[in-house]
């Protein structure tokens, strides 16, 4: 039935299974808040822990899985790690599941702009307290 469409297309066997994986790490609440900050610049564990309320191994073990997914890079400075957002891909993901969220939330027809509405991030631009350790 649908193969007879002139324009149907389906994604493929390794791109339904990445993207599947990477909207897995995503369904934590603690990763969002994480991705979230890095799209605001560069942080360190420490900075990303106090900004999502949670314990720096925690946000070490989550760091480690997001850049294993490619959604995160480090770059080594001296004893710090400093991570940014991946790409803009990273930012576009979050930035809509986040509309979506807010557009779940609410009955109303002229819902607030929410996260999707701030200006957009710069990818990789220094976060403000990333210094402060």
């Amino acid at each position: 039935m649908h193969t007879s469409l002139p324009d149907f297309d389906m994604p493929n066997e390794e791109q339904v299974h990445l993207a599947a994986e990477s909207f897995r790490l995503l369904s934590d609440p603690t990763r969002i808040k994480i991705l979230w900050a890095l799209l605001q610049g560069e942080s360190n564990v420490a900075c990303l822990a106090e900004l999502a309320d949670a314990a720096p191994a925690a946000v070490s073990q989550h760091l480690a899985k997001l850049r294993l997914a490619g959604l995160v890079k480090g770059r080594r400075e001296g004893t710090f790690i400093y991570y940014t957002a991946a790409d803009e891909h990273v930012r576009r993901l979050l930035t809509q599941g986040l509309f979506h969220a807010d557009h779940l939330d609410r009955d109303d027809p002229h819902p607030s702009p929410g996260p999707a509405a701030i200006d957009e991030p710069a990818i990789g631009a220094a976060h403000p307290a990333a210094n402060a350790s």
